[in-house]
């Protein structure tokens, strides 16, 4: 049968993947210097002098960027080995039903450390911030899961899972923006030049995932069938990833 066929070669399919993540995430950590962004929490302190609260902040730990962009690195490798390996079994029968389990796990994730480490790129440094980009990012992620899982077996799909999860998934993105927006007010603390096209080429790929599984329900074209869809997730993955590593390190992580 065609369909047996195909599923069997998304386990080599993974396979291969697993390994280039993690060959990655390797060549990142051997080669990535010590780069580092603070992270920080601010809350209102009483001013005993002026008699007023006044904002105050608190340097909580550094994280190092090396480490962050190897982490969504073994993340995507750790996943894309279990569904090739241990995990397969589960991962075919659920492709036959339409539903990928693992792929949302994963991408709650490793999707969810980029939008941190973009976010700090663009300087916020806020704890509370950034857990609740996190949280949001995972959430926009977990409503793929939810809108595969609600849809099984019906003809005609139902969206609001799917529109609340890009709801979800765009809030971070507005913080970044406004972020991005006060700093090039400010000329001279202009964010750098490879940010920008972290923006840009991230966003689109962010947007894709959203348009692949728009086009999966939608039934177009070569996406009729459900393991088109899965094929094109993989490669997104691995080039959306790619791109954030490789722009990263270009801008701040390769050695002097």
């Amino acid at each position: 049968m065609e369909q047996d066929k195909q599923i069997k070669k998304f386990r080599v399919y993974n396979m291969v993947m697993g390994l280039l993540h993690l060959v990655q995430a390797i060549i990142i950590l051997i080669l990535s210097n010590n780069f580092k962004l603070p992270v920080n929490t601010n809350f209102l302190q009483f001013n005993e002098a002026t008699r007023t609260l006044d904002t105050t902040s608190s340097h909580l730990f550094d994280i190092r960027f090396g480490y962050g962009v190897a982490l969504f690195f073994l993340l995507s490798a750790i996943f894309h080995l279990c569904v090739a390996t241990f995990y397969n079994k589960t991962y075919s029968e659920n492709l036959v039903n339409g539903i990928n389990k693992a792929r949302w796990y994963e991408y709650s994730l490793s999707s969810s450390v980029m939008i941190v480490l973009i976010a700090m790129l663009s300087g916020i440094y806020d704890l509370s911030t950034l857990v609740m980009m996190f949280g949001l990012t995972a959430i926009m992620n977990l409503c793929g899961l939810a809108m595969e899982q609600y849809n099984l077996g019906k003809k005609e799909p139902n969206w609001l899972v799917y529109w609340l999860g890009c709801l979800a998934g765009a809030l971070p993105w507005v913080v970044i923006i406004i972020y991005f927006l006060g700093a090039a007010s400010v000329t001279n603390n202009a964010i750098p030049t490879f940010v920008y096209w972290i923006y840009v080429s991230i966003f689109i790929f962010f947007n894709c995932f959203a348009i692949n599984m728009y086009l999966q329900y939608k039934k177009v074209g070569s996406w009729k069938s459900y393991l088109y869809g899965e094929g094109v997730y993989i490669l997104l993955s691995l080039v959306a990833k790619s791109l954030l590593a490789w722009q990263i390190f270009a801008g701040t992580l390769r050695p002097m």
